[in-house]
C-alpha cells in the first residue's frame, strides 16, 4: 500500500487516487506544425526513470483536485520538495 499525501485532505491510500502521468510534459507551442512522429512522441513517449519522477495525481475519492508529487519509483517514497504546487509532506 502506498500513502499519497493530498495537499487538501492529507495522506490517503493509493486506491483513492487516479494517476495522471508525468507532470512536466509541456503542450506543443505550435501543434499544427507537428508531424505524425512528433505527435506520437508528445502523446506516448514518457520518461520511465529508476528514481525520482514528478507525477500528477487526482484525488478521485476525496477533494477531486489535481496535484503534483515527486515520487521515487524504486521505493514509492514521496520526496520532499519546496517547489510551488508540489506536495511537501
Amino acid at each position: 500500500m502506498m500513502l499519497i499525501p493530498c495537499p487538501w485532505c492529507g495522506p490517503r491510500n493509493e486506491i483513492e487516487f487516479h494517476y495522471g502521468g508525468q507532470a512536466d510534459v509541456s503542450y506543443p507551442a505550435d501543434p499544427h506544425a507537428l508531424s505524425d512522429v512528433d505527435w506520437a512522441r508528445f502523446l506516448f513517449y514518457r520518461a520511465n526513470p529508476k528514481g525520482v519522477l514528478t507525477e500528477r495525481w487526482n484525488h478521485q475519492a476525496g477533494c477531486r483536485r489535481w496535484f503534483a508529487v515527486r515520487r521515487d519509483t524504486t521505493t514509492n517514497a514521496i520526496v520532499q520538495d519546496d517547489s510551488p504546487g508540489m506536495v511537501t509532506r
